[in-house]
């Protein structure tokens, strides 16, 4: 009998403890909200933290919208960006299971237009003209996941060079560019490669092309097989290419800071000359690698498929080994990447190589989109992180690091 009672007793110190610990996790995340909002390094944030399958915070902050100060709330839809990647690359690997290609294929395989792809040479800045040498391999598939394949992103690149042949072209970002995704790609094949393929990291349109790929493989449009194969069967109803007019309200407002540190509504086209409401607007491509918004409670719900193995309830999205591929790293050392960097088949992760640059356990993962949006899965912890805000020109990992940093410091093993 006192054997029992002291178990009892020593499992309530053990409730109470993990009770004050949720406490003060809490008040640390509530105060480093209020300070980015009160410091006005954001206008509005959402916050959720997931751990062992339930939700251990949840909190918006700020403004939905510094125009009409429109309070911020969980359930508001963000431009989620390159945090599309991670799910158009789960969902390639969905037809990887189903045997409709290999990893190592020639993406001219699939894509005759990409056959004999060359490499860019000399460029003429005075007209954007270039020469170009033949490429010494093909690109496989495997350089789309891991973004080796020497396709770049315009504007984002901050190469000169890169961003004058593909704004020559006509080649946008995929974040409310306009026109259909198999042109689109077809143009894409077009242009040069900046690099030959599989001998660096090029962040880049590699995604979109996958999206493509996705449509070639299942004949389905990449939005109709992500809705019937990821999003229904994950109950992800917020997330979308184009959102329905009866969810317009909740969209979050672009914002972008003046040169005195004032926010403002951006109403000016952003980027490639696109429309900063293209998530509301017609014509605009399917991008596989930025196209989607979404909300953080339906991004968790993703990212839940990892934790759980590839599995909703009973029910298998994915096998457990197609996920483990995925986040094993693809980078042999001789690819040159940035400094630290290792990168799965589309996401990064944190391994015994880099677990020096940040607070999550080693086997975690993560990635973000360009308006400052961010996410990372711990599977050690068995934790999931988002921190939403929604800036124009201002991406920076550092917010995502300040809140990995206050998390990891409030929680036991």
């Amino acid at each position: 009998m006192m054997h029992k009672q002291v178990l009892t007793f020593i499992a309530s110190l053990v409730i109470l403890s993990s009770s004050a610990q949720t406490t003060l996790l809490e008040k640390k995340l509530d105060d480093l909200s209020n300070r980015l909002i009160a410091n006005k390094e954001v206008v509005g944030m959402n916050v959720l933290l997931m751990k062992d399958g339930n939700v251990l915070y949840n909190k918006a902050f700020g403004y939905a919208n510094v125009s009409t100060k429109q309070p911020l709330q969980t359930d508001h839809i963000f431009r989620i960006a390159s945090q599309t990647k991670a799910i158009t690359s789960l969902a390639a690997l969905m037809l990887w299971e189903e045997g409709k290609f290999l990893l190592d294929d020639p993406l001219s395989k699939y894509i005759p237009a990409f056959k004999n792809p060359k490499v860019l040479d000399q460029f003429n800045p005075a007209d954007s003209s270039y020469t170009t040498v033949p490429a010494q391999r093909e690109i496989t598939i495997r350089d789309l996941f891991r973004h080796t394949s020497g396709i770049a992103y315009p504007v984002f690149s901050g190469n000169r060079i890169i961003n004058a042949v593909y704004a020559k072209a006509g080649i946008g970002t995929g974040i409310g560019s306009k026109g259909i995704l198999k042109d689109q790609m077809l143009l894409l094949a077009k242009q040069p490669l900046f690099h030959q393929p599989g001998v660096s990291f090029t962040y880049g349109l590699n995604d979109d092309v996958l999206g493509y790929l996705i449509e070639i493989w299942s004949g389905m449009s990449l939005d109709t097989f992500l809705q019937s194969r990821i999003f229904e069967p994950l109950g992800m109803r917020d997330t979308y290419f184009h959102l329905p007019q009866s969810k317009a309200k909740r969209l979050v407002g672009l914002s972008v800071k003046d040169k005195d540190g004032k926010f403002s509504e951006v109403s000016a086209p952003i980027y490639e000359g696109n429309d900063p409401g293209y998530p509301l607007a017609d014509g605009i491509y399917r991008s596989g690698g930025a196209g989607l918004v979404s909300t953080t409670a339906d991004y968790a719900k993703f990212l839940s498929l990892f934790l759980n193995k590839g599995y909703v309830g009973n029910k298998r999205v994915i096998g457990s080994k197609t996920l483990a591929l995925l986040l094993t790293n693809q980078l042999p050392d001789e690819i040159k990447r940035p400094s630290g960097l290792q990168f799965g088949l589309g996401v990064a992760l944190v391994t015994d190589h880099n677990k020096y640059l940040q607070s999550p356990s080693t086997g975690s993962f993560y990635w973000g989109g360009i308006f400052n949006t961010h996410y990372w899965v711990d599977q050690q912890q068995h934790l999931i992180g988002l921190v939403y805000t929604q800036q124009y020109d201002a991406y920076s990992e550092d917010i995502g690091h300040l809140f990995k940093n206050v998390i990891y410091a409030s929680l036991d093993n």
